[in-house]
């Protein structure tokens, strides 16, 4: 067998430099009408982070994020895709670590009731992260924009019953906009939601129909438009 170019007779895997591995996650959330992010304080550092944790020998990826959000975020069960590895050698002083960034987005009572988060604005934490974990931040941000371009608020951010109002503003916070014209807005969701022959009343304005979403609640792609800046 020919040998590989960086490779040579007798050299073993001992032989090659190699960096910690680890994992983090950064889980979103909707707030107090804002999209917010789940932070930690760092043990060892005494600074905000994403929860995470370095790869223990033999575990998958997803197991140690598992781990880190049970661990350190005392959140357990929760869906989660890998988003990218953050790689650069600088990107941690105490020695080359890579991570694989992860994404989790849940509703507000899916967390723990002493979660501590962070508001998240223009796609990025409004307080200072550890790390580079402000880019996993921003990258978590545009896997959330993408899918809810697609569909109707997929990751039960309102839950199961809501008025159009209701996912008016959860699109306007999560596309980042200063408004979303609420016509057009209708016009575009209407067909993916059934009602639910129930209205609610919120404030002082009259009663508002309950709506939930009908089967997949997929999204034209004329609807993207609106969450354009």
């Amino acid at each position: 067998m020919p040998l590989r170019a960086d490779s040579s007779p007798g050299n073993t895997f001992a032989d090659y430099d190699r960096p910690s591995v680890a994992v983090d996650v950064a889980v979103l959330t909707y707030r107090d009408g804002a999209l917010q992010v789940l932070v930690v304080e760092h043990a060892t550092l005494g600074g905000r982070a994403l929860p995470g944790t370095f790869l223990h020998s033999g575990e998958r990826l997803a197991d140690a994020a598992e781990r880190a959000l049970r661990d350190k975020a005392g959140l357990a069960g929760a869906a989660f895709r890998q988003l990218a590895m953050f790689d650069d050698p600088q990107r941690d002083d105490r020695g080359w670590v890579i991570s694989m960034a992860h994404t989790a987005v849940l509703p507000e009572s899916a967390l723990p009731v002493d979660a501590a988060l962070v508001p998240v604005s223009d796609g990025y934490a409004t307080e200072g992260l550890l790390f580079d974990h402000a880019d996993m931040v921003r990258l978590a941000v545009e896997d959330l924009r993408d899918r809810y371009a697609e569909r109707v608020d997929p990751d039960r951010l309102l839950g199961e019953q809501f008025t159009v109002l209701q996912l008016n503003e959860l699109y306007r916070v999560v596309f980042g906009l200063k408004r979303l014209q609420k016509d057009s807005f209708r016009r575009h969701v209407i067909a993916a939601l059934e009602p639910t022959d129930e209205l609610v009343t919120t404030g002082a304005g009259r009663p508002a129909e309950l709506f939930r979403r009908r089967g997949e609640a997929h999204l034209s792609p004329k609807a993207a438009a609106l969450f354009s800046k």
